[in-house]
């Protein structure tokens, strides 16, 4: 049997965004975990905790073409805007500008694909 969809640009654009938001809120993990009188609480560190597994879900989800990836999608955008959102609190801080522009670029892409495959 073939695979009867292919994977569009928009959707592998997607996929690509999730896996590298995925791997950088591992990596902010990490880094908050290591940051001296961090103001971080253990809710942040959750929520990028919650970030990190939906957006590798979400892209497994889509590379397998799940029938289920357009409800997925909508919640990985969900989750990642609340961890752009906390992160954006603490402007100051490289990593986590990085992280906040990293879930706004995959929560867009995920918005589009949740509307596309609905």
């Amino acid at each position: 049997m073939q695979h009867a969809e292919k994977i569009s640009e928009t959707m592998r654009k997607a996929i690509d965004e999730c896996m590298s938001c995925s791997t950088l809120c591992e990596e902010t993990i990490s880094y908050c975990m290591d940051m001296p009188g961090s103001m971080m609480d253990a809710a942040d560190l959750r929520l990028m905790m919650d970030c990190a597994a939906i957006t590798r879900t979400c892209a497994d989800m889509m590379c397998r073409m799940s029938p289920m990836r357009a409800d997925m999608c909508a919640m990985c955008a969900r989750i990642c805007g609340a961890t752009a959102d906390m992160c954006e609190k603490m402007p100051r801080d490289a990593q986590l500008t990085r992280l906040a522009r990293a879930c706004r670029s995959c929560m867009d892409s995920c918005t589009a694909m949740a509307g596309a495959a609905a």
